[in-house]
């Protein structure tokens, strides 16, 4: 590190992060690295399944199949983002990222989280329209109406980003410049920061709150609907078929808005960053893989066109 000039506390100006990851478990990172990387290439393999089934089949041409897409295909750019990286990083000692790296690095990864819970909602919205009013759902949903919607959601995620990666690079970072985690998080960088950082900190606290609260209490409002108008289906059968459509979003909504409350809907956020680290691995590594997963399970449509598609394919190619 080449530091330009000393501050009046005595403590030097940061060029550039270190990513101490997880370089106290030498031993560890070979296992580690081999682990990651299946994850990562079952993960990708499976969101690319996903995109490709609903692109040449032309029954999961409708709103619900186009936001899974869109979904499996943000999950994979939110994957591209941090782990190619920290696999990179258990191979070799340096782990050095500049700034601008870590300031991109933040900027992409909270503007796909952040987009992500507004897709999540979006998808619920199309539930609802889906079960409480069916006779207008492709009035309601059409083509054009879908892509505003989806460069809406992207939109406000990354605006969010600006704002918060803005707040927290607005000042000079000081010290050593070891980031705590195997990413530039919020929490780890902010606590380089040179000047007071608290006030930041809560900003940027209340900003996710209203971003995972407004997200998710939309969600809730959308099911409310929903479960009203299941229980008001006369036969068990069409209770069942209505409820299944659902099933897969709400088991990835619970998964993703838990390990989104727990890291960053906590004021002491940053206070324990082996427990972070640990959080982290889960909402970067394992729940991306829990989406293809359980939408490919949980779903009989999807389930039909993937025996299909490859019933076809061995046909050719005998």
């Amino acid at each position: 590190m080449a530091p330009e000039k000393q501050q009046d506390n005595g403590t030097w100006p940061v060029t550039e992060f270190i990513l101490v990851g997880f370089s106290n478990l030498p031993d560890l990172r070979p296992t580690l690295f081999i682990l990651f990387l299946l994850t990562y290439l079952v993960t990708l393999s499976g969101n690319a399944t996903i995109i490709t089934i609903i692109q040449v089949d032309h029954t999961l041409h409708t709103p619900m199949y186009r936001f899974l897409a869109v979904l499996s295909l943000s999950e994979t750019c939110y994957m591209l983002v941090t782990i190619p990286n920290m696999l990179a990083h258990l191979l070799m000692e340096s782990q050095v990222i500049s700034i601008a790296g870590c300031r991109a690095q933040m900027f992409f990864f909270l503007g796909l989280g952040c987009s992500h819970c507004f897709l999540l909602t979006l998808m619920g919205y199309d539930r609802y329209v889906a079960i409480c009013h069916p006779l207008r759902y492709s009035v309601i949903m059409r083509p054009t109406v879908c892509l505003c919607l989806g460069a809406l959601v992207f939109c406000s995620g990354f605006s969010v980003a600006l704002i918060e990666t803005c707040m927290i690079f607005s000042s000079p970072f000081c010290g050593a410049g070891h980031v705590e985690h195997f990413f530039c998080d919020i929490a780890p960088v902010l606590k380089l920061s040179c000047a007071e950082s608290s006030l930041k900190a809560l900003g940027i606290f209340f900003l996710s709150i209203l971003v995972v609260l407004f997200s998710f209490l939309l969600i809730l409002l959308s099911y409310a609907f929903i479960v009203a108008a299941i229980v008001r289906i006369p036969s068990a059968a069409g209770r069942r078929k209505a409820f299944s459509t659902c099933a897969a979003h709400l088991t990835v909504v619970i998964v993703h808005f838990g390990c989104v409350s727990i890291i960053y809907l906590r004021p002491d956020s940053g206070a324990n960053p082996s427990q972070d680290r640990l959080v982290a691995v889960f909402y970067t590594v394992v729940t991306p893989l829990l989406n293809p997963v359980v939408y490919t399970l949980r779903n009989k449509e999807v389930r039909v066109a993937l025996r299909k598609n490859l019933a076809r394919g061995c046909g050719v190619f005998k």
